[in-house]
Protein backbone atom coordinates (compact mmCIF):
# COMPACT_ATOMS: atom_id res chain seq x y z
CA UNK A 1 0.00 0.00 0.00
CA UNK A 2 1.36 3.31 -0.43
CA UNK A 3 2.31 5.59 2.08
CA UNK A 4 -0.70 7.59 2.53
CA UNK A 5 -0.67 10.26 5.20
CA UNK A 6 -3.69 12.52 7.14
CA UNK A 7 -3.26 16.08 5.78
CA UNK A 8 -4.25 17.51 9.28
CA UNK A 9 -2.03 15.07 11.89
CA UNK A 10 0.11 13.36 9.52
CA UNK A 11 -1.10 9.44 10.78
CA UNK A 12 -0.54 7.14 8.38
CA UNK A 13 -4.23 6.45 6.68
CA UNK A 14 -5.13 3.07 6.65
CA UNK A 15 -8.27 2.67 7.48
CA UNK A 16 -11.44 2.64 4.92
CA UNK A 17 -14.43 5.22 4.66
CA UNK A 18 -15.67 4.44 0.99
CA UNK A 19 -14.11 3.35 -2.24
CA UNK A 20 -16.01 4.31 -4.64
CA UNK A 21 -13.73 3.26 -7.48
CA UNK A 22 -12.40 5.05 -10.46
CA UNK A 23 -14.04 8.31 -11.65
CA UNK A 24 -12.77 11.47 -13.44
CA UNK A 25 -13.07 15.08 -12.02
CA UNK A 26 -16.80 15.76 -11.13
CA UNK A 27 -17.05 18.83 -12.91
CA UNK A 28 -14.85 17.68 -16.39
CA UNK A 29 -17.63 18.06 -18.51
CA UNK A 30 -17.36 16.89 -21.93
CA UNK A 31 -17.93 19.23 -25.23
CA UNK A 32 -19.38 17.98 -28.32
CA UNK A 33 -15.92 18.11 -29.84
CA UNK A 34 -14.03 15.80 -27.24
CA UNK A 35 -16.73 13.06 -27.00
CA UNK A 36 -14.66 9.42 -28.43
CA UNK A 37 -11.78 10.82 -26.91
CA UNK A 38 -10.64 8.77 -23.83
CA UNK A 39 -10.98 10.29 -20.03
CA UNK A 40 -8.77 10.22 -17.08
CA UNK A 41 -10.00 8.20 -14.00
CA UNK A 42 -8.64 8.16 -10.61
CA UNK A 43 -9.27 6.37 -7.66
CA UNK A 44 -12.10 7.82 -5.27
CA UNK A 45 -11.46 6.13 -2.11
CA UNK A 46 -11.85 7.77 1.25
CA UNK A 47 -10.02 7.23 4.09
CA UNK A 48 -10.50 7.91 7.89
CA UNK A 49 -7.70 8.64 10.15
CA UNK A 50 -7.34 6.67 13.16
CA UNK A 51 -5.82 9.58 15.07
CA UNK A 52 -7.61 12.80 14.32
CA UNK A 53 -11.12 10.97 12.65
CA UNK A 54 -10.19 12.97 9.50
CA UNK A 55 -12.13 11.99 6.29
CA UNK A 56 -9.99 12.69 3.61
CA UNK A 57 -8.72 11.48 -0.01
CA UNK A 58 -6.07 11.61 -1.84
CA UNK A 59 -5.08 14.31 -3.93
CA UNK A 60 -4.77 13.25 -7.40
CA UNK A 61 -5.21 16.73 -9.29
CA UNK A 62 -3.84 20.17 -8.08
CA UNK A 63 -6.22 22.80 -7.11
CA UNK A 64 -5.37 25.17 -10.12
CA UNK A 65 -6.58 21.71 -12.28
CA UNK A 66 -9.72 21.66 -10.56
CA UNK A 67 -10.48 25.49 -9.75
CA UNK A 68 -8.91 27.81 -12.74
CA UNK A 69 -11.94 27.60 -14.85
CA UNK A 70 -15.26 26.46 -12.80
CA UNK A 71 -18.17 25.20 -14.28
CA UNK A 72 -20.46 26.24 -10.90
CA UNK A 73 -22.29 29.50 -10.08
CA UNK A 74 -23.62 29.83 -7.07
CA UNK A 75 -26.25 32.44 -7.85
CA UNK A 76 -28.33 30.01 -10.09
CA UNK A 77 -29.73 28.25 -6.84
CA UNK A 78 -32.30 30.71 -6.13
CA UNK A 79 -32.09 28.99 -2.30
CA UNK A 80 -28.59 29.44 -1.70
CA UNK A 81 -29.12 33.26 -2.52
CA UNK A 82 -31.59 33.81 -0.36
CA UNK A 83 -29.17 31.77 2.35
CA UNK A 84 -26.41 34.40 1.50
CA UNK A 85 -28.90 37.20 1.94
CA UNK A 86 -30.31 36.24 5.04
CA UNK A 87 -26.39 35.22 5.90
CA UNK A 88 -25.49 38.82 5.79
CA UNK A 89 -27.91 40.28 7.55
CA UNK A 90 -27.50 38.14 10.60
CA UNK A 91 -23.38 38.50 10.70
CA UNK A 92 -24.55 42.49 10.20
CA UNK A 93 -26.49 42.72 13.51
CA UNK A 94 -24.82 40.19 15.39
CA UNK A 95 -21.73 41.83 14.79
CA UNK A 96 -22.34 45.30 14.43
CA UNK A 97 -20.69 45.47 10.99
CA UNK A 98 -20.97 48.98 9.26
CA UNK A 99 -19.14 51.52 6.68
CA UNK A 100 -15.87 51.26 8.47
CA UNK A 101 -16.24 47.30 8.43
CA UNK A 102 -14.23 44.91 5.92
CA UNK A 103 -15.99 41.85 4.71
CA UNK A 104 -13.56 39.55 2.97
CA UNK A 105 -14.90 36.32 1.17
CA UNK A 106 -12.78 33.38 0.53
CA UNK A 107 -13.96 31.29 -2.95
CA UNK A 108 -16.01 33.90 -2.75
CA UNK A 109 -17.39 32.59 -6.48
CA UNK A 110 -19.61 35.02 -8.59
CA UNK A 111 -20.30 37.06 -5.82
CA UNK A 112 -23.32 35.50 -4.90
CA UNK A 113 -23.07 36.65 -0.87
CA UNK A 114 -21.17 39.94 -1.35
CA UNK A 115 -23.34 41.62 -2.94
CA UNK A 116 -25.86 41.97 -0.17
CA UNK A 117 -22.56 43.50 2.42
CA UNK A 118 -22.14 45.55 -0.62
CA UNK A 119 -25.98 46.49 -0.70
CA UNK A 120 -25.55 48.61 2.90
CA UNK A 121 -22.10 50.48 1.97
CA UNK A 122 -20.09 47.64 3.52
CA UNK A 123 -16.49 47.33 1.99
CA UNK A 124 -16.20 43.68 0.13
CA UNK A 125 -13.59 41.90 -1.21
CA UNK A 126 -13.81 38.29 -3.02
CA UNK A 127 -11.06 35.87 -3.28
CA UNK A 128 -11.91 33.71 -5.97
CA UNK A 129 -9.72 31.05 -8.21
CA UNK A 130 -11.64 30.72 -11.05
CA UNK A 131 -11.31 33.67 -13.48
CA UNK A 132 -14.49 33.03 -15.74
CA UNK A 133 -16.53 33.10 -11.89
CA UNK A 134 -14.71 36.08 -10.80
CA UNK A 135 -15.32 38.16 -14.04
CA UNK A 136 -18.92 37.47 -12.89
CA UNK A 137 -18.63 38.89 -9.55
CA UNK A 138 -17.24 42.06 -11.07
CA UNK A 139 -19.84 42.72 -13.63
CA UNK A 140 -22.03 42.49 -9.92
CA UNK A 141 -20.45 45.29 -8.81
CA UNK A 142 -18.06 43.49 -6.28
CA UNK A 143 -14.83 43.68 -6.35
CA UNK A 144 -12.85 40.37 -6.78
CA UNK A 145 -8.87 39.26 -7.11
CA UNK A 146 -8.17 36.35 -8.69
CA UNK A 147 -6.19 33.92 -6.53
CA UNK A 148 -5.65 30.63 -4.41
CA UNK A 149 -6.00 31.42 -1.29
CA UNK A 150 -3.60 30.64 1.40
CA UNK A 151 -0.67 32.52 3.70
CA UNK A 152 1.17 34.21 1.00
CA UNK A 153 -2.20 35.85 -0.84
CA UNK A 154 -3.41 36.70 2.77
CA UNK A 155 0.18 38.77 3.24
CA UNK A 156 -0.32 40.31 -0.22
CA UNK A 157 -3.81 41.42 0.52
CA UNK A 158 -3.00 42.63 4.55
CA UNK A 159 -0.37 44.73 3.10
CA UNK A 160 -2.70 46.47 0.88
CA UNK A 161 -5.48 47.16 3.79
CA UNK A 162 -8.14 44.44 3.50
CA UNK A 163 -7.31 42.86 6.65
CA UNK A 164 -10.91 41.62 7.51
CA UNK A 165 -13.27 42.19 10.13
CA UNK A 166 -15.92 39.41 8.54
CA UNK A 167 -13.64 36.83 6.57
CA UNK A 168 -15.77 34.57 5.23
CA UNK A 169 -15.53 30.72 3.77
CA UNK A 170 -18.48 29.13 2.62
CA UNK A 171 -18.11 25.28 1.73
CA UNK A 172 -14.54 26.00 0.57
CA UNK A 173 -12.80 24.02 3.62
CA UNK A 174 -13.06 20.52 2.00
CA UNK A 175 -11.82 21.50 -1.11
CA UNK A 176 -8.25 22.59 0.37
CA UNK A 177 -5.38 19.66 -0.02
CA UNK A 178 -2.76 22.08 2.61
CA UNK A 179 -5.18 22.71 5.42
CA UNK A 180 -1.98 24.35 6.81
CA UNK A 181 -1.39 26.95 4.79
CA UNK A 182 -5.14 28.00 4.49
CA UNK A 183 -4.94 28.26 8.35
CA UNK A 184 -2.32 30.32 8.47
CA UNK A 185 -3.66 32.64 5.83
CA UNK A 186 -7.34 33.02 7.32
CA UNK A 187 -4.69 33.94 10.96
CA UNK A 188 -3.19 36.56 8.71
CA UNK A 189 -5.67 37.92 6.66
CA UNK A 190 -8.21 38.66 10.51
CA UNK A 191 -8.00 41.31 12.66
CA UNK A 192 -7.50 40.99 16.12
CA UNK A 193 -10.92 41.42 17.29
CA UNK A 194 -12.35 40.01 13.74
CA UNK A 195 -14.62 36.98 13.20
CA UNK A 196 -14.23 34.12 10.80
CA UNK A 197 -17.37 32.00 9.31
CA UNK A 198 -16.83 28.71 7.48
CA UNK A 199 -19.69 26.47 6.49
CA UNK A 200 -19.10 22.91 5.48
CA UNK A 201 -21.18 19.67 4.85
CA UNK A 202 -21.13 18.02 8.48
CA UNK A 203 -20.02 14.43 8.04
CA UNK A 204 -22.36 13.57 10.82
CA UNK A 205 -25.29 14.00 8.33
CA UNK A 206 -23.42 12.48 5.54
CA UNK A 207 -23.33 9.10 7.56
CA UNK A 208 -26.55 9.36 8.84
CA UNK A 209 -27.96 9.74 5.48
CA UNK A 210 -25.59 7.92 3.31
CA UNK A 211 -24.71 10.87 1.40
CA UNK A 212 -21.84 9.57 -0.24
CA UNK A 213 -21.99 11.15 -3.12
CA UNK A 214 -21.09 14.25 -1.76
CA UNK A 215 -17.61 12.35 -2.22
CA UNK A 216 -15.59 13.82 -5.24
CA UNK A 217 -12.00 14.56 -5.98
CA UNK A 218 -12.88 18.29 -5.27
CA UNK A 219 -13.61 17.58 -1.75
CA UNK A 220 -10.15 16.77 -0.11
CA UNK A 221 -11.57 15.88 3.42
CA UNK A 222 -15.07 15.57 4.65
CA UNK A 223 -15.46 17.08 8.73
CA UNK A 224 -17.06 16.42 11.76
CA UNK A 225 -16.68 19.19 14.90
CA UNK A 226 -14.72 17.22 16.71
CA UNK A 227 -12.07 16.91 13.93
CA UNK A 228 -12.48 20.51 12.84
CA UNK A 229 -11.91 21.80 16.34
CA UNK A 230 -8.92 19.52 16.47
CA UNK A 231 -7.65 20.60 13.79
CA UNK A 232 -8.01 24.57 14.68
CA UNK A 233 -6.77 24.25 18.12
CA UNK A 234 -3.72 22.52 17.30
CA UNK A 235 -3.41 25.95 14.73
CA UNK A 236 -4.04 27.73 17.30
CA UNK A 237 -7.01 29.35 16.48
CA UNK A 238 -10.63 28.40 18.43
CA UNK A 239 -14.09 28.04 17.60
CA UNK A 240 -16.71 29.50 19.98
CA UNK A 241 -19.68 28.93 18.28
CA UNK A 242 -21.28 26.29 15.93
CA UNK A 243 -24.79 26.48 14.38
CA UNK A 244 -26.14 23.67 12.53
CA UNK A 245 -27.99 24.26 9.25
CA UNK A 246 -29.83 22.39 6.17
CA UNK A 247 -28.13 22.92 3.43
CA UNK A 248 -26.16 20.67 1.44
CA UNK A 249 -28.02 17.60 3.12
CA UNK A 250 -26.94 19.02 6.66
CA UNK A 251 -23.81 21.86 7.29
CA UNK A 252 -21.85 23.55 10.13
CA UNK A 253 -21.04 26.79 10.48
CA UNK A 254 -18.55 27.50 12.60
CA UNK A 255 -17.79 30.70 13.84
CA UNK A 256 -13.43 31.25 14.60
CA UNK A 257 -11.79 34.38 16.38
CA UNK A 258 -8.35 34.05 17.64
CA UNK A 259 -7.85 32.12 21.09
CA UNK A 260 -6.80 35.83 22.75
CA UNK A 261 -9.78 37.45 21.53
CA UNK A 262 -11.77 38.32 24.67
CA UNK A 263 -15.39 39.23 23.16
CA UNK A 264 -15.91 36.07 21.84
CA UNK A 265 -16.18 33.21 25.35
CA UNK A 266 -17.16 29.96 23.76
CA UNK A 267 -20.99 29.10 23.27
CA UNK A 268 -22.56 26.15 24.93
CA UNK A 269 -23.12 24.55 21.58
CA UNK A 270 -19.47 23.70 21.21
CA UNK A 271 -19.74 21.24 24.09
CA UNK A 272 -23.45 20.16 23.26
CA UNK A 273 -22.43 19.25 19.41
CA UNK A 274 -19.48 17.41 20.58
CA UNK A 275 -21.02 15.36 23.21
CA UNK A 276 -23.77 14.23 20.18
CA UNK A 277 -20.60 13.43 17.94
CA UNK A 278 -19.49 11.27 20.64
CA UNK A 279 -22.57 9.73 21.41
CA UNK A 280 -23.30 8.89 17.75
CA UNK A 281 -19.61 7.01 17.48
CA UNK A 282 -17.67 9.86 15.37
CA UNK A 283 -14.78 8.59 18.05
CA UNK A 284 -15.11 5.29 17.02
CA UNK A 285 -13.06 3.47 14.17
CA UNK A 286 -16.42 1.11 13.73
CA UNK A 287 -18.81 3.64 12.94
CA UNK A 288 -16.47 4.41 9.66
CA UNK A 289 -16.35 1.07 8.91
CA UNK A 290 -19.79 0.69 8.90
CA UNK A 291 -20.26 3.33 6.16
CA UNK A 292 -19.41 1.12 2.87
CA UNK A 293 -21.92 -1.54 3.59
CA UNK A 294 -24.70 1.12 3.46
CA UNK A 295 -23.29 2.77 0.15
CA UNK A 296 -23.16 -0.50 -1.37
CA UNK A 297 -26.74 -0.88 -0.69
CA UNK A 298 -27.72 2.30 -1.66
CA UNK A 299 -26.12 1.78 -5.45
CA UNK A 300 -27.88 -1.80 -5.50
CA UNK A 301 -31.05 0.04 -4.38
CA UNK A 302 -30.95 2.73 -7.31
CA UNK A 303 -29.88 0.74 -9.80
CA UNK A 304 -33.11 -1.69 -8.97
CA UNK A 305 -35.46 1.28 -9.69
CA UNK A 306 -33.75 1.98 -12.84
CA UNK A 307 -33.96 -1.32 -14.47
CA UNK A 308 -37.43 -2.18 -12.85
CA UNK A 309 -38.75 1.37 -14.82
CA UNK A 310 -36.59 0.62 -17.67
CA UNK A 311 -38.40 -2.71 -17.80
CA UNK A 312 -41.62 -1.27 -17.76
CA UNK A 313 -40.95 0.95 -20.59
CA UNK A 314 -40.43 3.98 -18.54
CA UNK A 315 -38.51 6.83 -19.85
CA UNK A 316 -36.54 8.79 -17.41
CA UNK A 317 -34.24 12.05 -17.51
CA UNK A 318 -32.75 14.10 -14.51
CA UNK A 319 -32.53 17.08 -13.40
CA UNK A 320 -28.91 19.01 -12.97
CA UNK A 321 -25.40 18.31 -13.26
CA UNK A 322 -24.03 18.65 -10.11
CA UNK A 323 -20.56 17.25 -8.61
CA UNK A 324 -22.72 14.76 -6.44
CA UNK A 325 -24.49 13.71 -9.18
CA UNK A 326 -21.81 12.70 -11.33
CA UNK A 327 -20.04 10.56 -8.34
CA UNK A 328 -23.98 9.20 -7.85
CA UNK A 329 -24.00 7.94 -11.56
CA UNK A 330 -20.34 6.94 -11.89
CA UNK A 331 -20.19 4.89 -8.95
CA UNK A 332 -23.57 3.28 -10.08
CA UNK A 333 -22.30 2.58 -13.53
CA UNK A 334 -25.54 5.00 -15.27
CA UNK A 335 -25.37 6.20 -18.61
CA UNK A 336 -27.73 7.23 -21.42
CA UNK A 337 -29.20 3.09 -21.13
CA UNK A 338 -30.87 4.38 -18.24
CA UNK A 339 -30.97 7.85 -18.54
CA UNK A 340 -31.60 10.14 -21.76
CA UNK A 341 -30.63 13.18 -20.72
CA UNK A 342 -30.08 15.63 -17.78
CA UNK A 343 -31.43 19.21 -17.54
CA UNK A 344 -29.47 22.36 -15.87
CA UNK A 345 -30.55 26.00 -15.77
CA UNK A 346 -26.59 26.77 -16.18
CA UNK A 347 -25.70 28.06 -19.78
CA UNK A 348 -22.18 26.78 -18.85
CA UNK A 349 -23.33 23.26 -18.89
CA UNK A 350 -25.98 23.18 -21.19
CA UNK A 351 -24.67 21.51 -24.77
CA UNK A 352 -21.91 19.38 -22.59
CA UNK A 353 -22.19 16.04 -21.66
CA UNK A 354 -21.76 14.49 -17.58
CA UNK A 355 -17.94 13.37 -17.10
CA UNK A 356 -17.58 9.79 -17.20
CA UNK A 357 -21.35 8.63 -18.44
CA UNK A 358 -21.78 11.24 -21.08
CA UNK A 359 -25.11 12.15 -20.40
CA UNK A 360 -25.82 15.19 -22.09
CA UNK A 361 -26.88 18.25 -20.50
CA UNK A 362 -29.86 20.08 -22.16
CA UNK A 363 -31.68 23.46 -21.09
CA UNK A 364 -34.46 22.70 -18.95
CA UNK A 365 -37.26 23.05 -21.83
CA UNK A 366 -35.86 19.63 -22.79
CA UNK A 367 -38.78 18.05 -20.20
CA UNK A 368 -41.91 19.77 -21.72
CA UNK A 369 -40.64 18.39 -25.27
CA UNK A 370 -39.42 14.73 -24.12
CA UNK A 371 -42.33 14.41 -21.49
CA UNK A 372 -40.21 11.87 -19.38
CA UNK A 373 -42.06 9.70 -16.98
CA UNK A 374 -39.55 10.55 -14.25
CA UNK A 375 -36.96 12.85 -13.79
CA UNK A 376 -34.58 12.15 -10.70
CA UNK A 377 -33.40 15.16 -8.34
CA UNK A 378 -29.72 14.68 -8.64
CA UNK A 379 -29.11 18.26 -6.44
CA UNK A 380 -31.04 16.60 -4.33
CA UNK A 381 -30.18 18.77 -1.54
CA UNK A 382 -32.41 21.43 -3.25
CA UNK A 383 -34.84 18.96 -4.31
CA UNK A 384 -38.05 21.44 -2.59
CA UNK A 385 -36.63 24.03 -4.95
CA UNK A 386 -36.53 22.29 -8.15
CA UNK A 387 -39.75 20.57 -7.81
CA UNK A 388 -41.46 23.66 -7.57
CA UNK A 389 -39.50 25.45 -10.58
CA UNK A 390 -40.63 22.14 -12.86
CA UNK A 391 -43.96 21.58 -11.40
CA UNK A 392 -45.00 21.05 -15.01
CA UNK A 393 -44.21 17.89 -15.03
CA UNK A 394 -46.61 16.48 -13.37
CA UNK A 395 -49.22 17.89 -16.25
CA UNK A 396 -48.19 14.33 -17.99
CA UNK A 397 -48.26 12.23 -14.88
CA UNK A 398 -44.57 12.59 -14.64
CA UNK A 399 -43.09 12.24 -11.26
CA UNK A 400 -39.99 13.25 -9.12
CA UNK A 401 -37.31 10.84 -7.91
CA UNK A 402 -34.85 11.51 -5.20
CA UNK A 403 -32.01 9.00 -5.15
CA UNK A 404 -30.28 9.62 -1.50
CA UNK A 405 -30.37 8.34 0.81
CA UNK A 406 -32.46 6.15 -0.87
CA UNK A 407 -34.86 6.04 -3.42
CA UNK A 408 -37.87 7.93 -3.15
CA UNK A 409 -40.27 8.91 -5.87
CA UNK A 410 -42.65 12.04 -5.38
CA UNK A 411 -45.93 12.07 -7.28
Amino acid sequence: MANRSCRNCGAQLEHTFADLGFTPLANSFISPGCLGRSETFHPLHAYVCGKCFLVQLEEFESPQNIFGDYAYFSSFSDSWLEHARVYANEMIGRFRLGPKSKVVEVASNDGYLLQFFRQVNISVLGIEPAANVAEAARNRGVPTVVKFFGEETARELVQQGYQADLLVGNNVLAHVPNLDDFIRGLKIMLKPTGIITLEFPHLLKMIQGCEFDTIYHEHFSYFSFLAVNRMLNCRDMKIFDVQELPTHGGSLRIYVSHPDNPQNPMKESCMLLQERECAAGLDKLETYSSFEGRVKQAKRDFLQFLIQAKSEGKRIAAYGAPAKGNTLLVYCGVRTDFIDFTVDRNPHKQGLYLPGTLIPIKEPAELKRARPDYVIILPWNLKDEIMEQIAFIREWGAKFVVPIPSVTVYD
